[in-house]
């Protein structure tokens, strides 16, 4: 049985973590004479991605984070704060970290757990970041109604568009 409880800043802070996800296709965005093109595209052959973060990462403003717990283990995470400055509510992070345990609705439980914070915080809209590469990412945002709001074409490298990994923000008002 999942429970999601708040974790413990004093006990998490600082400790790293790394996600894994096999992708078979891509987001590619394009200009065009009047803005851009978003298409999905497939990859050749499937990709392996990962990416290595912190818990309570020191650039956000009083996060809170929430686990989920299988028999004790934590098997995901969503963390999140309050973006003051523009009354934006931002996501920061949300995984499940075993490839086994996804599809069980323990990202919907986290989800639910992040959006009931950021209603009670009197945020106006929730915002998130994630890749044009992470396309199981991306249907579950739209699933919990989420909606491309951005992107930023240059934000990790040069090579971003190249790479097939481009970063764009995806946001629901509240």
């Amino acid at each position: 049985m999942i429970k999601i409880e708040e974790l413990k800043k004093e006990v998490y802070t600082g400790k790293d973590f790394t996600v894994r996800y096999q992708t078979e296709g891509y987001y590619d965005i394009q200009a065009t004479e009047t803005g851009f093109d978003i298409r999905y595209k497939n990859f050749t052959a499937p990709k392996e991605m990962s990416f290595r973060d912190t818990f309570f990462n020191e650039w956000l403003d009083h996060p809170i984070a929430f686990g989920a717990f299988d028999n004790g283990q934590l098997v995901g995470f969503v963390e999140g704060t309050l973006e003051k400055w523009n009354n934006r509510y931002r996501i920061s992070n949300i995984c499940v970290f075993d490839s086994s345990k996804r599809h069980m609705g323990i990202g919907s439980l986290l989800m639910e757990a992040i959006l009931a914070e950021a209603e009670k915080s009197g945020a106006r809209m929730v915002i998130l970041e994630t890749q044009t590469c992470n396309e199981k990412a991306i249907a579950f945002y739209k699933k919990h109604d989420f909606k491309i709001i951005g992107f930023d074409l240059f934000a990790y490298s040069n090579s971003d568009s190249e790479r097939k990994e481009i970063r764009i923000e995806m946001g629901k008002f509240c």
